[in-house]
């Protein structure tokens, strides 16, 4: 069974870091590519990154190009997103996903002053 559990959520102020992780496991981690969406309240889920199951190749949101990061541990089946400079529009539930269709059940950052 497919699971992905997402952690790090937290309420942080404008110009702050976070670091969240999702930890997979029911399939063969390094074979898929991972990735983080996010939705605002009233608003349609959107993509923020993608990394390749190696890790050598990532894309990411125009919105959090340059602030977000990214990142996969295979030997812990953990992907990461490092988010800095964070911004009052980057409120939002985040979501983990494999490139299969799988979904975690997301973890809540709340950037407020």
């Amino acid at each position: 069974q497919v699971k992905l559990v997402e952690s790090g959520g937290a309420l942080v102020q404008p110009g702050e870091s976070l670091k969240l992780s999702c930890v997979a496991s029911g399939f063969t981690f390094n074979w898929y590519a991972m990735n983080w969406f996010r939705q605002a309240p009233g608003k349609e889920r959107e993509f923020v990154a993608q990394i390749s199951g190696s890790g050598s190749n990532k894309n990411y949101a125009s919105s959090v190009k340059g602030r977000f990061t990214i990142s996969r541990d295979n030997a812990k089946n953990t992907v990461y997103l490092q988010m800095n400079s964070l911004k009052l529009e980057d409120t939002a539930v985040y979501y983990c996903k494999n490139e299969i269709g799988n979904w975690g059940q997301g973890t809540q950052v709340t950037v407020s002053s």
